[in-house]
């Protein structure tokens, strides 16, 4: 499986990993799966640290990326069919999150009730 993480989701994993259900973990430590972390959601938390509304180490992502997370860029198909995703979700970052999962079939990590009524595939955090 191709597991592409929520923003929250990398924020459980990289400081409150308890947060995370125990079937979630081991998806995402199995040598079995893919685990991305997208360029997007790399953005959004380092907007969020930037404003001091979330405190993670500075080396976050190149820690994930040494633990062998993958890196997901953002590319034009992924940001045309994120813009023309129906109105349910009104968090940019999301769709995109979104958008990038459906293009390159992945399972997007997230407790995000409101991605879930996307017909995107999930595994719930």
């Amino acid at each position: 499986m191709k597991l592409l993480l929520d923003s929250h989701v990398v924020v459980w994993w990289a400081a409150y990993p308890g947060r995370l259900r125990a079937t979630t973990r081991e998806a995402i430590t199995s040598p079995d799966n893919e685990v991305l972390l997208s360029a997007a959601s790399v953005w959004e938390l380092g907007l969020k640290i930037a404003r001091g509304k979330l405190r993670l180490p500075q080396d976050y992502a190149a820690r994930l990326l040494a633990d062998g997370f993958e890196e997901l860029p953002v590319t034009i198909a992924h940001t045309t069919l994120s813009a023309s995703l129906p109105a349910l979700h009104g968090d940019p970052f999301d769709r995109l999150l979104i958008a990038q999962a459906l293009a390159d079939g992945l399972v997007l990590v997230t407790s995000d009730r409101e991605i879930m009524r996307y017909d995107v595939p999930v595994l719930e955090a």
